[in-house]
């Protein structure tokens, strides 16, 4: 023990006590008054164990009961937030705060010599002046969080100031969910959440969680990095995905303020890394043909003018790129982009736009595969799907072969010309990306299609 002095320190209660109002959740929220700790503050119904003989759950149901004269169902406490707190006189405690939405009774006030009104308050608009503590597990809770330390300083208010806000969030493994608006979004989607775990790829932007219901049902829920690709997910949901049947996930429900959409749980793991024996590995890579040309005739095609339209903003990545290019590979990447314009066009058609093993899922047991994120799905050419799954096939003309036998046809020379000028402008973006980032993997692979285009002319 390093201390002089064996830490010991109260342990409190705090009730979430939350229901659904016109404007949105509200909880339950009481006016301290009186000779008491932070007289005229709001605060949470809450209170100490009395002894060793009560545990928190205990403890909880009897503070409600006093306080505000519900009564509650043990069955129906759910742990929200811890919070090591440290008040301004010094002394330290720790309070465990539950959610609850299910009890009997109307609140009251019950114990009028230490608290003066009670009242239903909304989360996004909680009331002043209000106990600190109070405030660091309410924000924790509605932020996501299931743990959090508040350590005051001995000339801080007991009151919350937003200016002097002491709340640290502590994060807790696999279990740390979105905000609170996320999270109601969800449960008005597939009901009551036991369970958030984070599973987001690990690359700036990505939010996604793997979600458990109360009856056992799994789920995902992705917060897009912008309404470009929340809008394209969506319109693949509802557009041309569910013509794939089993091979994708469904939508159940999307909200675009949020950017947020919940989808079904679909079986498999992550082609991306995965090691398969060499017959499985053609097989897989034939479904993968088969896949992409479900995903291609999952609408009629369209007509499209001559030329590839390069992106707006290729010359800036180029620019960006340059540190990490090797001797000639600009010349090379400005000659190939100029005969991008004379290029026969190709017929559009909906394509999923990040066609790679990363986004496939191959379920040995069934011999079954599943592709998930349309994020960046838009109408294009259908090579468009093999610019990023073609480094997987590289050095591997079986693999290749396995794809077009199920594709259905190889491609034409036209498409071959696109694939090569696309997967250019790929290779140029992920060196860009990768080295601003620090993505090493994506600095490499664009890295290896840049040199395999100057070597063969072919992605």
């Amino acid at each position: 023990m390093s201390g002089q002095q064996r830490h010991r320190e109260p342990v409190d209660v705090h009730l979430i006590l939350r229901r659904d109002g016109d404007a949105g959740a509200e909880i339950l929220l009481s006016r301290r008054a009186g000779d008491v700790y932070a007289s005229g503050l709001w605060h949470l119904v809450s209170g100490h164990l009395d002894g060793p003989h009560e545990d928190v759950v205990d403890a909880l149901i009897r503070e409600a009961a006093e306080e505000a004269g519900v009564t509650i169902d043990p069955a129906e406490v759910r742990f929200a937030v811890a919070v090591h707190h440290r008040g301004p006189g010094g002394r330290s405690r720790t309070g465990m705060f539950f959610e609850v939405r299910v009890w009997q009774g109307a609140p009251w006030v019950r114990e009028p010599a230490v608290c003066d009104a009670m009242g239903w308050f909304p989360l996004d608009a909680l009331p002043e002046p209000m106990v600190a503590y109070c405030r660091a597990g309410l924000d924790a809770y509605q932020s996501g969080q299931m743990m959090a330390v508040h350590f005051q300083e001995p000339t801080d208010p007991i009151a919350y100031d937003p200016a002097l806000d002491r709340r640290r969030p502590v994060p807790v493994v696999g279990t740390s969910g979105p905000d609170s608006r996320v999270r109601e979004f969800t449960e008005r989607a597939v009901g009551r959440i036991t369970g958030w775990t984070d599973v987001s790829w690990a690359r700036e932007g990505s939010r996604v969680w793997r979600v458990h219901g109360v009856e056992g049902g799994v789920w995902f829920v992705k917060v897009h990095q912008n309404d470009r690709f929340h809008r394209r997910e969506v319109d693949a949901y509802r557009g041309w995905v569910p013509e794939l049947g089993a091979a994708a996930p469904r939508l159940v429900a999307a909200e675009q303020t949020l950017r947020a959409v919940v989808i079904t749980a679909v079986p498999g793991r992550s082609l991306h890394g995965a090691v398969h024996p060499p017959a499985e590995q053609r097989l897989i890579f034939q479904r993968i043909g088969q896949l992409a040309a479900a995903i291609h005739r999952s609408t009629p095609s369209h007509p499209a003018p001559a030329g590839t339209a390069l992106p707006g903003k290729w010359e800036r990545r180029l620019a960006a790129a340059l540190p990490h290019l090797a001797p000639g590979d600009e010349d090379f990447i400005r000659a190939m982009a100029a005969t991008a314009a004379e290029l026969p066009g190709l017929e559009t058609r909906p394509t999923h736009g990040d066609f790679q093993l990363r986004n496939l899922r191959w379920d040995e047991a069934t011999g079954s595969l599943y592709v998930i994120d349309f994020e960046r799905s838009e109408e294009g050419p259908g090579v468009r799907d093999f610019v990023r799954l073609s480094d997987a096939w590289a050095d591997r003309p079986d693999l290749f072969a396995a794809v077009m036998d199920g594709y259905g046809r190889p491609f034409t020379p036209a498409e071959e010309a696109h694939l090569a000028v696309l997967s250019l402008l790929d290779a140029v973006s992920g060196i860009q990306y990768g080295a601003a980032h620090g993505d090493l993997e994506l600095l490499e692979r664009g890295r290896r299609t840049l040199a395999r285009l100057r070597a063969t002319g072919r992605p």
